[in-house]
């Protein structure tokens, strides 16, 4: 991919307050205008009373469910549909768990171009109802993710619409990569030591690597500063990155009957695997698990104890969190950054 010329040193970055104050590290040519609606500028939140509950120095919530669309997943699509009208696609298609469903299909309107989401029929009625309100044409199948995927790339096939699926385009990753961009600003350009992070499909966490990598070579961060551990948040019944860690594996065996309520952790063969596991490796990261019941317990104290309104997602990483300190994983003197992907206002 060919980037617009880097800013030479931090105060170059544009004055203003979305995700597109870091252009020169997105896909946007001269001249060109984003398609955006105000996503990104998400608030990095220290949550003191966590962190004494943890046992940790520091803890922190990056809240993504008050982007547009309440999730992430709304920094790949604008970065996405801004290339694919720049390239005149004649429409997107995309499988979806939920949120980038509801991501396409608001920045496909914002484009004015169509959008086809499909999804499983067991998808939270909520992010459904939001795909349908937003203009998408909107088609459940029986199934995984992965039975959404393969209707989608026959899709795309057959109608010529853009496919939007995971890493089968390049640009949806580097939306993610203002995940990093934006925590390392917020933390007055330096790192935590670890960041755990809800894995499905596993973007964020790919781009938040390679964002790092390009910050420290451009010598943005300190001398002193450490890369931080990437840490990867799955639910028991569908965690394949976890077992592939566990096993020394480089690829990821799919997930046999992937079982969470979590609908966005229900990945079962992230198509990003061997991306993921060699970030958590390079990082010296890790990878853990929660119940069902876990996840449910934590994401109710993650709103009680922060005010956010937590989705299943953020609830895994914060029990993930708890495991790794109990279990002595991670440090109880770690500054720690918990994400948390959406908005719990689409499971309800």
């Amino acid at each position: 991919m060919r980037y617009d010329t880097l800013p030479s040193s931090r105060d170059k970055l544009l004055d203003r307050w979305d995700m597109w104050r870091y252009a020169a590290f997105l896909p946007l040519r001269e001249g060109e205008e984003p398609v955006t609606l105000g996503e990104g500028a998400t608030p990095l939140l220290e949550v003191r009373s966590l962190a004494v509950e943890l046992g940790v120095r520091r803890l922190w919530v990056k809240d993504e469910g008050l982007n547009p669309t309440g999730s992430f997943k709304a920094r790949g699509m604008s970065a996405a549909v801004t290339r694919g009208r720049a390239l005149s696609v004649p429409g997107f298609v995309v499988p979806t768990a939920g949120n980038a469903g509801a991501a396409l299909a608001a920045y496909a309107a914002a484009a004015e171009l169509p959008a086809r989401v499909y999804a499983p029929e067991s998808t939270p009625q909520g992010l459904l109802e939001t795909i349908r309100a937003l203009g998408a044409e909107l088609v459940t199948v029986a199934g995984s993710i992965a039975d959404a995927g393969k209707a989608a790339r026959a899709d795309a096939a057959s109608s010529g619409f853009f496919d939007m699926s995971t890493l089968r385009e390049p640009y949806r990753i580097e939306g993610k990569k203002t995940l990093g961009l934006e925590l390392a600003e917020q933390l007055g350009w330096r790192l935590p030591d670890a960041i755990i992070y809800p894995t499905g499909g596993g973007t964020g966490l790919i781009g938040m690597w390679k964002a790092f990598g390009e910050i420290r070579a451009l010598g943005w961060l300190g001398d002193a500063t450490r890369m931080p551990r990437m840490i990867s948040a799955q639910a028991e019944g569908c965690a394949p990155i976890a077992r592939a860690l566990a096993a020394g594996a480089d690829f990821a065996i799919p997930w046999e009957n992937p079982q969470t309520h979590a609908s966005g952790l229900r990945v079962p063969g992230p198509l990003g695997d061997r991306l993921i596991l060699k970030a958590l490796r390079e990082s010296r990261g890790d990878a853990e698990v929660a119940s069902e019941t876990e996840i449910r317990a934590a994401t109710r104290r993650l709103a009680h104890a922060s005010g956010v309104d937590a989705s299943p997602e953020g609830g895994c990483a914060l029990a993930v969190c708890r495991r790794l300190i109990a279990s002595r994983r991670l440090a109880r003197d770690a500054e720690v950054v918990i994400f948390n992907t959406g908005s719990g206002a689409g499971y309800r």
